[in-house]
């Protein structure tokens, strides 16, 4: 016999009665029934009833057993009463009598409990991430993840794509985020940088004549948390194709993610790669406030200044006076109510506005009735209008936000998804993906006036270097990023191959020429040697898995994830170097203020 177990504690059913049988497992649970104890004990895969009774020569030391005890039975293989059959469990149609037991790990106090649904504060999850681990929504979790990357690996190999790795310890490079700088001991006084990305690795290989790359790539940025993003590292699929235009991209990509949602979606409806949209940015911004729209609601946001300029209102008809103001109109289908109105007010509140506008639609009697204080400041025929343009009836109601987009585009897209949720109006069991496509190459920062990259550096402009010559914030890119339920799950480009193209973009966002060579050096040395035109993307594993797992915190499917203040409290990280190793490296650390 196996020297720790002859069978999983999912393996046994009626077949196995009778036979004699050895588990290895944890104590999930202990039940004293009048003398009788029974143990669920679990292993990885599943969980075995075991019971020992005052006959048995082990019930001595079947009664000192505890929770999370690691432990070792053997025992006969009986079939349980038809009464006592537990349906929920694989091995629910037996249970085992234990002969012999050995302890093979005894358990201290437990911080958290590994049985049941308890919920504890994260941090006591993650300093005790081993035992959080054990539970079984983790163990399913982390199953889950295992899985996804598996199909992601067949379907891109499927597809004639081979897997290669890059260097994780490289040079610093703008992605976007900031770099982990690692000192160098035979280069004193410089860094290497964790990579934010293979970016200019995987465009490199496509220089190198391989004409389809794909990796499950750890990247490494220093970045603050989010719910839906962790602070230090993610893995993601990385991908890249040499002969390709942005469609190509889109027909390679979008059926290996269908797929995967298809197969692990647990039955929810997955739209058809090829009935998701390309949404303009522009477009996704107006229309839903965000340029990662969650599609399951269909309410769409529209420009309704002009109704409002010149009106009795006078805070948005004062407002329209300002260049780049507009109106903008949420319509909420079914949410006609003051009491309604008065929530969503005190939302956009809470959110840091004054408030937010509305106007409802009632029922009189003798027809229909525009309601609310914005209804009497524009009077019967502008709200008319409104109503016309929005395609709302008796019922409904619209909510209103003005000023520069980019000051309540935020909270408006926010907004409607508040709306969206609490009138029901969001499908729940679907996952609808967007493409989002015409990214600006470049923004202007407010206060300063300095035009920087606003998207990935490595695109290739629209228009070529005539566009280059013009004004930088109307070049737009081909960029392109897939959202699904509310999340950016991909990002990619059609990559700039030509190096003139390479100076003039990195030039107007304020980079010389002989600082790109030497950023750059070798992305642009590599494009004097018959550069092939090429672009891919970048998939988030750790979203993809957030979203199939139905949860809306990423470290819920991350093993050892960081916690919001980017420390690992079970491994003590970051922590202090010693003076030995400050010494070696060349590094004097200066005392904080």
């Amino acid at each position: 016999m196996h020297a720790y177990r002859t069978h999983s504690c999912a393996a046994l059913s009626k077949d196995n009665v009778g036979e004699t049988v050895r588990l290895s497992g944890w104590v999930n649970r202990v039940r004293d029934h009048g003398g009788i104890l029974f143990i669920d004990l679990r292993d990885h895969y599943g969980i075995t009833q075991v019971l020992c009774d005052p006959d048995s020569p082990a019930f001595a030391d079947v009664e000192k057993v505890r929770s999370e005890w690691c432990i070792r039975i053997d025992g006969e293989v009986k079939a349980r009463a038809p009464e006592l059959v537990n349906p929920k469990i694989p091995t629910g149609e037996v249970e085992v009598f234990v002969r012999g037991i050995e302890v093979l790990g005894q358990s201290a106090e437990l911080p958290l409990m590994v049985f049941g649904d308890q919920e504890y504060p994260e941090e006591t999850r993650l300093r005790y991430r081993y035992l959080d681990l054990r539970r079984e929504a983790m163990q399913r979790n982390m199953t889950l993840r295992s899985d996804v990357v598996r199909s992601i690996r067949q379907r891109m190999w499927d597809k004639a794509f081979r897997e290669y790795q890059t260097p994780i310890i490289t040079a610093s490079s703008p992605e976007g985020a900031r770099d982990f700088l690692v000192p160098s001991r035979l280069h004193p006084g410089k860094f290497y940088a964790l990579p934010q990305a293979p970016q200019q690795f995987k465009q490199l290989i496509m220089m190198s004549g391989y004409d389809k790359y794909f990796q499950i790539a750890p990247c490494f940025r220093d970045e603050d948390p989010r719910a839906d993003r962790s602070p230090t590292d993610f893995y993601q699929l990385d991908l890249e194709m040499s002969f390709v235009t942005q469609q190509d991209v889109f027909d390679t990509v979008s059926p290996v993610i269908a797929g995967v949602f298809e197969e692990f979606g647990e039955g929810a409806k997955v739209d058809a790669p090829e009935t998701w949209p390309q949404i303009p940015y522009k477009e996704a911004a107006l229309k839903y406030g965000t340029d990662k729209p969650d599609l399951r609601n269909p309410i769409e946001m529209q420009d309704v200044s002009e109704h409002f300029r010149g009106s009795g209102f006078a805070i948005f008809a004062k407002l329209l006076e300002q260049d780049g103001t507009e109106i903008r109109a949420i319509p909420a289908p079914t949410g006609g109510s003051r009491k309604f109105c008065d929530r969503m007010n005190a939302f956009a509140q809470k959110e840091g506005l004054p408030g937010m506008g509305y106007i409802f639609w009632r029922d009189q009697g003798q027809g229909m009735e525009a309601a609310g204080p914005l209804a009497k400041n524009i009077g019967p025929e502008r709200t008319e209008a409104i109503r016309a343009q929005l395609g709302l009836g008796v019922g409904d109601a619209a909510f209103f936000l003005g000023g520069k987009p980019q000051a309540f585009q935020r909270v408006a897209g926010k907004a409607r998804d508040v709306i969206g949720e609490d009138l029901g109006l969001t499908d729940k069991n679907r996952f609808a993906f967007a493409w989002i496509v015409d990214f600006p190459i470049y923004e202007k920062d407010e206060e300063t006036g300095k035009i920087d990259f606003e998207h990935n550096p490595f695109s290739m402009p629209q228009g070529g270097m005539e566009a280059l010559q013009g004004d930088p914030l109307a070049v737009k890119g081909y960029q392109y990023d897939l959202a699904c339920n509310g999340y950016e799950l991909v990002s990619g480009a059609i990559r700039n191959h030509k190096p003139d193209l390479m100076l003039k973009a990195f030039e107007i966002a304020g980079y010389g020429e002989d600082e790109v060579k030497k950023r750059f050096q070798g992305l642009y040395n590599a494009f004097q040697y018959g550069a092939p035109p090429h672009g891919g993307c970048a998939a988030g594993i750790d979203r993809i898995v957030m979203l199939l797992a139905g949860t809306s915190n990423i470290r819920e499917v991350i093993m050892f994830p960081m916690n919001q203040r980017a420390e690992d409290l079970m491994m003590a990280a970051p922590s202090e170097a010693s003076s030995d190793q400050l010494m070696e490296l060349s590094l004097r650390l200066i005392p904080q203020e």
